[in-house]
């Protein structure tokens, strides 16, 4: 199950301490930081501020500085080694396609088409409303299923209404699409004033011939994949490609649900079209079986994942002593080759046979000295044939003039 605190924007040029932007103190606890966030997001909106430019600008440094202290691990990098280490970790990079224009869409949609990774941000029109408490709650009963079609960047809201029985045996929140859509699937945390915080996401990942996401809340720990994780590399390298793919496994930070009610959402995050789902929520009581299934080959996965990491080093240095050898084993036959080229060369100058050049240095081809036999051989019977072609009687010309008269 995907996991992540609200995501902000890309990092703005001028980047100020995170703390500072937020006014809040390093030991701030994750409530205080949410609540500064929502109090300055509000302040600086966009669409309160049309008048003022400075605003937007504000917002989206507003966005980036929560996207770093609401994630434990990327504060923590921050807190030790500042933006530098945020850097190094290849923090990724988020886009609002509310905020994008048709052509930046267009070559975004294009990359996404590609298998290029895009993460892209919640439009900041649904955070305000969830915070707010004004966005619209349809009742999502467990064991029951919803289909519906969301917009582009606009979520439709559910309230699933869990009891002590059923949050003691685990609840699961499950979303497809056959018609292969992509979007998130959102959790949100309710706020005392009645709003809703984002607490966590998933992005739809295509399984089989649907899209899916999905949340599982079964009192162990469960993990999620973050197809982005490493992604220039895996593209650079198909070697690395098989070697990180499980680096993308990531634990969830919710493992279970108290009972009272608790609210998803199917955010539509396609590109230029609504998004067709179907919402499901579960009750794991039913699912025993399954549930015990999750856990294993959840233990499966982490050990393979260590092997890997195990492995890799082993095959990088097999690797690179297979290019040694075969890069030996190219020029040991290019050697052989020249050695054999050149001993052919000199064993056919072991010959009699010499090339006669004319005036224009054109070969006649091959010649030889002619002998005493070939010279003989000049004098017969043609030399009595004038080169006329009349015969010679004893070379005595007869004409008609000396017939008798």
């Amino acid at each position: 199950m995907a996991s992540g605190k609200i995501e902000g924007s890309s990092a703005p040029e001028v980047r100020r301490d995170p703390y500072e932007v937020l006014s809040v103190s390093r030991d701030s606890s994750d409530q205080e930081i949410k609540s500064a966030y929502r109090k300055l997001a509000l302040k600086y909106h966009p669409d309160k501020n049309v008048s003022n430019p400075e605003a937007s600008e504000l917002f989206k440094e507003v966005a980036y500085s929560y996207s770093i202290l609401s994630d434990p691990e990327k504060r923590r990098q921050y807190d030790t080694a500042g933006f530098e280490a945020l850097e190094n970790e290849g923090m990724d990079m988020e886009i609002d396609l509310s905020n994008l224009g048709t052509v930046n869409t267009m070559f975004a949609a294009l990359f996404s088409k590609l298998g290029v990774p895009i993460k892209t941000t919640i439009s900041p029109t649904v955070l305000e409303e969830a915070i707010n408490g004004t966005v619209t709650v349809r009742p999502l009963p467990l064991g029951s299923s919803v289909a519906g079609k969301v917009d582009k960047q606009c979520a439709h809201f559910f309230g699933v209404t869990i009891s002590e029985q059923q949050a003691q045996a685990g609840v699961v929140i499950r979303v497809t699409s056959a018609a292969q859509s992509k979007f998130k699937l959102l959790y949100f945390e309710i706020d005392t004033n009645g709003g809703y915080q984002l607490a966590l996401q998933e992005e739809s990942e295509k399984t089989g011939k649907v899209t899916s996401a999905g949340m599982y809340f079964l009192h162990f720990q469960v993990y999620h994949m973050d197809s982005t994780v490493n992604a220039l590399a895996m593209a650079k390298d198909p070697d690395t490609a098989f070697f990180k793919r499980l680096e993308g496994l990531q634990p969830c930070e919710v493992s279970e649900l108290k009972p009272g009610v608790h609210i998803f959402a199917v955010y539509g995050d396609n590109f230029f079209k609504p998004a067709t789902y179907t919402i499901e929520a579960m009750c794991a009581k039913s699912y025993e079986d399954t549930t015990e299934k999750l856990k294993e080959i959840e233990a499966k996965i982490l050990a393979k994942r260590n092997d890997l990491r195990l492995f890799e080093t082993e095959y990088r240095k097999a690797l690179a002593r297979f290019q040694e050898v075969t890069n030996r084993c190219s020029q040991e036959k290019q050697t052989i080759d020249e050695l054999l080229k050149e001993r052919d060369g000199i064993q056919s100058s072991f010959t009699t046979v010499r090339t006669l050049i004319n005036s224009g240095g054109n070969s006649t081809g091959s010649s030889r000295i002619p002998s005493e036999e070939s010279k003989s051989e000049g004098t017969g019977e043609d030399d009595n044939v004038d080169r006329s072609g009349k015969k010679k009687w004893f070379n005595l010309n007869l004409s008609r003039s000396d017939k008798k008269t």
